[in-house]
């Protein structure tokens, strides 16, 4: 999906990839994430969002949770992560990163709600009066006081299978009393997801229909008198984005994709974030003038379709045949033969949190640093053992 622009604008990255694979330093099925890019595109993303007034979270969940990645990207001016999910959530404190939102995407179980409090998060986002209740008194045995966001939602809004969930405006019309007699939370704003999406017809980010429900949410706290003042949109956050957060009347993103320079849009014009990673493996066999690499890391809404190949010193071109969603991605298919060993590069969408994949990490590609590889961890931000690929 990315390739033909990390070839242009990133090919220090796909050089590297390929000695390292020629050294023996990365096995197939491994994403190279280059690290200086991302510290690049973190620091372009923190100066739009000062000049926008938006408040950001980073997200890392599409870079296999990473904590170098994560420093890096706390480093560069986004102090706090937005983590998917509770598993995220311990990576992140077992290597001293600082949680900004969690429970946006996927609720803390409760049995690690008291770790997490007690480590300290800067939001918790709820979806239910259940769940809220429940971090109240949790809150309560700590003597502490949790700022929360309020996840709303509607049945015509745009939500994702598997991420259904969130305070139905009925609901909240008829409970926000309630949530004003508990003492140890403190509702200071509003969430939906995804708020903003590209539009591939009209080549620009658009608001989804969850907009309206966000300002119909608004409209039910005024008539209870009740303040809110955090209003956090994610999906799409980047750049190009943040005035469009801004003129939707948010005060929150939460880039993830762009901090790769990998949103939909990356893939269809030259935008200010740049690609920060790469797909490597090799040819494992051939069979009917086609040839197989190891897969591991295929994401089934990854728009994978063309790959580069190094063989004999030259470059050449790939289509990657479509993958049946029913299949386990043992092996990918080229529509060429190549002989077995050779490298193949691709640049797909991802989420390496759900892939099998090695993420090898590199730096020095943009400086005046000897190019190198720093760390190598699975997919879920556990670093491996030395020697271990």
């Amino acid at each position: 999906m990315f390739l033909r622009q990390l070839e242009k604008l990133n090919p220090e990255l796909i050089n590297f990839t390929f000695v390292l694979h020629e050294r023996g330093d990365i096995l197939p099925d491994t994403y190279v994430v280059d690290l200086d890019m991302i510290q690049r595109n973190t620091k372009l993303l923190v100066q739009a969002a000062k000049q926008n007034d938006i408040e950001l979270f980073y997200m890392t969940k599409q870079l296999g949770r990473n904590p170098i990645i994560a420093h890096a990207i706390e480093n560069s001016g986004i102090p706090n992560a937005v983590v998917v999910d509770f598993r995220e959530a311990e990576i992140f404190m077992d290597n001293g990163l600082h949680l900004g939102n969690v429970g946006h995407l996927v609720q803390p179980a409760r049995k690690i709600l008291k770790r997490i409090l007690t480590y300290g998060t800067k939001y918790i986002t709820m979806f239910s009066l259940e769940n809220l209740d429940y971090l109240n008194r949790i809150a309560g045995e700590l003597n502490l006081k949790q700022n929360v966001l309020l996840k709303v939602s509607d049945r015509r809004d745009n939500i994702y299978p598997g991420q259904v969930g969130g305070f139905t405006l009925d609901q909240l019309n008829s409970q926000l009393e309630k949530m004003k007699e508990m003492s140890h939370v403190n509702i200071c704003g509003i969430t939906t997801f995804p708020a903003i999406l590209f539009d591939e017809n009209e080549g620009d980010y658009r608001p989804t229909p969850n907009i309206d429900t966000i300002n119909r949410a608004k409209r039910i706290f005024q008539m209870h008198n009740f303040t809110i003042r955090e209003v956090n949109l994610p999906s799409a956050t980047s750049v190009r984005s943040m005035s469009l957060i801004k003129k939707l009347g948010g005060t929150q993103g939460e880039p993830g994709h762009a901090l790769s320079g990998t949103t939909p849009m990356h893939a269809y014009q030259e935008m200010p974030e740049r690609p920060a990673y790469c797909y490597l493996s090799e040819v494992s066999h051939s069979y009917h003038s086609h040839s197989y690499v190891y897969g591991g890391g295929w994401y089934r809404r990854g728009h994978l379709k063309n790959a580069l190949i190094k063989e004999k010193n030259l470059a050449d071109h790939a289509h990657i045949l479509p993958m049946n969603h029913s299949n386990i991605d043992y092996y990918l298919e080229l529509d060429r033969q190549y002989e077995a060993g050779v490298p193949v590069l691709m640049a797909p969408r991802t989420q390496m949190f759900v892939t099998r994949s090695t993420v090898a990490v590199v730096k020095g590609l943009h400086s005046n640093e000897r190019p190198k590889l720093v760390g190598l961890y699975d997919g879920l931000g556990k670093k491996l053992l030395k020697g271990e690929l």
